[in-house]
C-alpha cells in the first residue's frame, strides 16, 4: 500500500481534522523513528497514518476493528498485529521497535503539537526542557496519561531528550512535506 492509498483509506474513516491531525503527526513521528533505526520509513509511515483507523467509527472497540477495515488492503499480518499492539487490551506483545515505537510516540506526538500550537515560534526551537514542564502542567492537556508517555518511551529505551528530538525533527519534517499540498498538522 502507498502512502495516497494509505491517506484515502483513513479519509473514508475519520473526519475530524482533530483525529486526521493526530494520524499526520503520528505517521510523522513513525518515520522519524524508521530513520532513526535505519528502518522501512515508508512502512513506519503508513503504521502511523492508519493507526487509529477505526477510532472515530468504532471508539469503544478500538483498535479491534482495525483488520476489518485494513484486510482490503493488506495480508502483512505483522502490520496489521503493530497497529493492534498499540492498545492495551489486545494482547500483542510489543516485542520490537515497530511496536514500541507506535505505541511510544502515539500520545507523545499529539501532546508536542498541542505545545507548538502555544508557541509563537511553533516547532521551531521546541526542545525537551519544553516539553518536560507541559508533562509536570497538569492543567495543560489532562486527558494525557503523562505516565504513559514516559513508560512507553522507557520501554523503548531511548532517553527522554533524544525522543522528542526525533519527534520534532520528523514533525518539522513532515509539516515542510504536508504544506506542499496545503495541508498543515498546526493549524
Amino acid at each position: 500500500m502507498t502512502r495516497e492509498q494509505g491517506l484515502e483509506l483513513l479519509k473514508q474513516h475519520v473526519e475530524t481534522d482533530r483525529v486526521m491531525r493526530h494520524s499526520l503527526a503520528v505517521e510523522a513521528a513513525m518515520r522519524a523513528y524508521a530513520k532513526h533505526f535505519n528502518e522501512d520509513v515508508e512502512r513506519w509511515g503508513l503504521l502511523g497514518l492508519l493507526h487509529d483507523i477505526d477510532f472515530e467509527k468504532y471508539p469503544e472497540v478500538h483498535p479491534h476493528k482495525a483488520p476489518e477495515l485494513l484486510k482490503d488492503f493488506t495480508d502483512d499480518q505483522t502490520f496489521v498485529d503493530a497497529i493492534l499492539s498499540h492498545g492495551d487490551d489486545m494482547g500483542i506483545p510489543r516485542d520490537n521497535n515497530e511496536k514500541k515505537c507506535l505505541h511510544a510516540v502515539d500520545e507523545m506526538a499529539s501532546f508536542i503539537i498541542a505545545i507548538a500550537l502555544m508557541r509563537p515560534t511553533r516547532l521551531e526551537g521546541l526542545k525537551g526542557k519544553s516539553v518536560k514542564k507541559k508533562m509536570k502542567d497538569k492543567a495543560f492537556a489532562k486527558a494525557v496519561n503523562r505516565e504513559e508517555l514516559t513508560s512507553s518511551r522507557e520501554d523503548l529505551g531511548i532517553e527522554f531528550n533524544d525522543h522528542i528530538d526525533i519527534i520534532v525533527g520528523g514533525l518539522v519534517e513532515h509539516e515542510a512535506f504536508l504544506n506542499e499540498s496545503g495541508i498543515s498538522m498546526l493549524s
